[in-house]
């Protein structure tokens, strides 16, 4: 034997027995002899550390990270030695029994082991890993494929008809016709091989189909320096024990060995998995100097921060001072957004009214692209998840992500609300509702015995808005409209009450503000990468990238004293916003808005502690967006609440302050004159 080999398979022992993997490959054998089940092939997988292995031996580190196929048949047969000395399966004949599946526990951090799809030459025929990213766009059904068969000689008196010479085993990237099929030949005799069909072994196989992460700057419509590029998906093979452990819209690192599959006339390149991680972003450990020094600067109140935020907010979109109370929301939409896989995130879902529906078109393009999911939807696909036939061939369903999905933990702007049919804004406001979307898979169109119904949480929040002006020209106006109420019969009015906040941009009516708005487009227009203020220079939209990854981050913790307050309120305005016939028109999805929308203030006041004064601005918004929708109440708040002045300078920031204050005063009083005796409603509840 070659010495060299003697070596690696040497090491190989060594690490199996320092790993632990002997121990393993003891375990894997006793559940094969304790199966009843006749098999050709006996599958192991052996994890192995490609460090751990480089400082045993170099030669054969190397040879796993860049001839894996080759490194396997070395454990393949340190593993049959193994097998046969130590008479662990009984019914193990021949070394070609032995399937190994090799599975690094990681990839050198070096770009050269990074596989990108957008780079050129795509070295796809080497058969070595790669570790690559994506993102889940679209899953199909699991369905079987043969791991290993048995084949014998057709010739009787040929020394092949018995035994176990002709094992064929799957190998990464290939189809089903490598492993069965009926045209194989005797070596010795030449006569035609047939498969011993008790000896076959099944397994489970998935695909699934990804995008890289940098091709969600396509999806956003707003970004500096926009380049020009095609997405291109890729899909993955995720075999026997990686079967469901995907979900889709999440982010993956896989470990695999790129192959090249044919499909019919076409070639598709897909990766054959071996290990898979959720990726984890790291979490932001700094802001801007400009942002700590303007938070210290305001450290005596705990409205100015966030008031001063929203100000200046988008100043490449629109003049600072406009938009201020929409402005203020998508900013704590945004901190409310979640990188991690949970479902108990407080999304907050905006809803806007406006007679100028490119401006605020524009701003809200510029502001989803701060979050890594922040998806503009294109009107031309379907919003929630689809289900289709998959494309290679299987004839199996296949789970389609469309927009929510790939918008997952971030933002999904979905645009123009009415010019979406009936049967679609009945959708939205069952999603919106429940969080979830149901798909229903038709078992006799995908071949499946039995139909199926999936649920996938929907971990998104959702933007849109609404065109007053054109809306109200097709509509006749409401002869029952309440004080403050505005005329949204065109929405159902359930649609509207599915979104936590609806806002109504009303500052253009103000000349005074329409003249800086204009002077801010056209001189945009004719110097469009020019910083038109100094704010603009000062808190770059960078800037404000890293604020909002970092504030999201925040834990924050809801104190005794605010959560007394929203609960106060709450039970005061179902009573107050109650009659004999509608019953309460405060839905019970109102108290987790108070308590996100609180969260969200304190995050973005880079607090981890909700305070009475996060509880009244959360109020104020929430009181404002119900009188939009179902008429003011007793407890009446202005339509500017937050932002009554115009926020130019200290004077005005403390004018801010007595106002907000005297608004607390109010909602205490509001609260003790209305919330004694609530506890005898709470059956209501």
């Amino acid at each position: 034997m070659n010495p060299e080999l003697l070596k690696m398979k040497e090491v190989a022992l060594i690490y199996l027995d320092r790993s632990g993997g002997l121990q393993k490959l003891v375990d894997d054998c006793k559940h094969y002899n304790d199966s009843k089940q006749s098999y050709a092939v006996y599958r192991f997988i052996i994890s192995v550390n490609p460090s751990d292995i480089t400082e045993l031996d170099a030669a054969l580190g190397n040879q796993i990270l860049h001839e894996p196929l080759k490194a396997a048949q070395i454990f393949q047969s340190v593993c049959f030695i193994a097998v046969k000395t130590l008479s662990l399966i009984e019914q193990l004949q021949t070394e070609a029994q032995i399937s190994i599946v090799l599975k690094p526990t990681h990839l050198p951090s070096l770009p050269s082991y990074v596989l990108s799809l957008h780079e050129f030459p795509f070295n796809y025929v080497s058969q070595r890993f790669y570790m690559l990213e994506g993102i889940v766009i679209a899953m199909g059904m699991v369905t079987k494929y043969t791991q290993g068969a048995r084949f014998l000689c057709s010739e009787d008196s040929c020394p092949f008809s018995e035994g176990f010479k002709y094992i064929r085993v799957h190998l990464p990237g290939a189809t089903e016709s490598a492993t069965v099929r009926n045209d194989f030949v005797c070596s010795l005799c030449t006569s035609p091989l047939h498969e011993d069909m008790k000896f076959r072994v099944l397994g489970d196989k998935q695909l699934v189909e990804m995008i890289d992460a940098k091709a969600l700057r396509a999806f956003q419509a707003y970004f500096n320096n926009k380049p020009h590029f095609r997405i291109q998906s890729f899909t993955v093979f995720l075999r026997d024990e990686l079967s469901n452990k995907v979900k889709i819209g999440n982010r993956y690192r896989f470990i695999g060995i790129p192959a090249c599959v044919q499909n019919g006339p076409q070639t598709t390149v897909c990766i054959e998995v071996s290990s898979i991680q959720l990726y984890t972003p790291k979490d932001p450990s700094h802001i801007s100097d400009n942002f700590k020094y303007l938070l210290s600067l305001t450290s005596n109140s705990c409205w100015r921060f966030s008031a001063i935020l929203a100000n200046i907010f988008a100043s490449q979109v629109v003049p600072p001072g406009t938009y201020n109370t929409l402005k203020l929301s998508m900013l704590l939409s945004l901190v409310q957004t979640c990188d991690e896989d949970t479902e108990t995130a407080g999304y907050l879902d905006l809803l806007i009214a406006t007679s100028d529906t490119l401006i605020v078109d524009r701003l809200l393009n510029y502001s989803i692209c701060l979050v890594p999911r922040g998806i503009r939807h294109p009107p031309s696909s379907n919003i929630f998840p689809t289900v289709c036939k998959d494309k290679h061939g299987t004839g199996t369903a296949s789970i389609q992500a469309c927009s929510a999905l790939v918008a997952k933990g971030g933002v999904c702007f979905i645009g123009e609300l009415s010019s979406y049919k009936k049967d679609k804004l009945e959708l939205l406001q069952s999603v919106l509702e429940s969080r979830t979307s149901t798909i229903f898979i038709p078992g006799k169109k995908y071949g499946e015995d039995a139909d199926q119904q999936v649920t996938l949480p929907i971990q998104t929040s959702f933007w849109s808005f609404v065109d007053v002006d054109s809306s109200s020209k097709k509509h006749v106006q409401k002869d029952n409209s309440l004080i403050g109420q505005m005329d949204l019969s065109f929405i159902s009015a359930n649609l509207i009450d599915a979104f936590g906040l609806l806002i109504h941009c009303s500052e253009l009516n103000s000349c005074q503000l329409a003249l800086p708005l204009m002077h801010h487009i056209l001189k945009k227009a004719i110097y469009p990468e020019e910083a038109l203020y100094t704010v603009s220079q000062e808190f770059r939209t960078q800037d404000y990238e890293e604020l909002i990854a970092f504030a999201k981050n925040l834990q924050v913790e809801l104190g005794p004293e605010a959560e007394k307050l929203i609960h106060g309120y709450y039970l005061a305005s179902r009573r107050v916003r109650t009659d004999s016939i509608r019953g309460s028109t405060l839905s019970a999805s109102a108290l987790k808005i108070l308590v996100s929308l609180s969260e969200a203030h304190a995050k973005l006041s880079l607090r981890r502690k909700v305070l009475e004064e996060d509880v009244l601005i959360a109020v104020l918004l929430l009181e404002s967006s119900l009188t939009l929708k179902h008429g003011a109440s007793i407890f009446c708040v202005a339509p500017n609440a937050v932002f009554p002045f115009d926020l130019t300078d200290e004077s005005s920031l403390q004018q801010r302050d007595v106002y907000l204050r005297q608004c607390y005063q109010q909602l205490l009083q509001f609260i003790a004159t209305y919330g004694p005796g609530i506890h005898a409603t709470t059956n209501e509840e």
